[in-house]
C-alpha cells in the first residue's frame, strides 16, 4: 500500500460510512477497534482470508471509518471515533450499542 487515502473529516459522507458498517465483518473490526488502541494488521484474527480482510479495512478506509499508518513493512489501524463523533454526533455509541447483536466476532492473535 502506497500512500493511502483518508476522507477529510468534512468530506465524510455517512451513506457511505453507513454502507460501509452493513458488512457484519466491518462491523465486528470497528468493534474492535473502539478501545481506541491502535492495531497492527497481522494482529486482527478474522473469518477470512488476509486478502479478504485486506479489502474490509480499505472500505473502512475508504469510507472514513478508520485510519490507515504504515510503519516501514507494517501497517496498522485505528478508528477515527474523534472524526466520526464530530461529522455525525451520537452516530458511533449507537452503532456500538446495537452491534453485538450484528457484528461477527473479531479477536486479536495471540502471540
Amino acid at each position: 500500500m502506497r500512500n493511502p487515502e483518508h476522507p477529510d473529516t468534512g468530506d465524510i459522507v455517512l451513506t457511505k460510512v453507513l454502507s460501509a458498517l452493513a458488512d457484519p465483518l466491518r462491523l465486528g473490526l470497528v468493534c474492535l477497534l473502539a478501545d481506541g488502541r491502535e492495531r497492527q494488521w497481522g494482529e486482527l484474527d478474522a473469518p477470512v482470508s488476509k486478502s479478504t480482510l485486506s479489502h474490509h479495512l480499505k472500505t473502512l478506509r475508504g469510507a472514513g471509518v478508520t485510519r490507515t499508518r504504515e510503519e516501514g513493512t507494517r501497517c496498522y489501524v485505528h478508528l477515527r471515533a474523534d472524526d466520526l463523533e464530530s461529522r455525525f454526533p451520537g452516530l458511533l455509541g449507537a452503532l456500538m450499542s446495537a452491534a453485538p447483536d450484528d457484528a461477527t466476532p473479531v479477536t486479536l492473535k495471540r502471540p
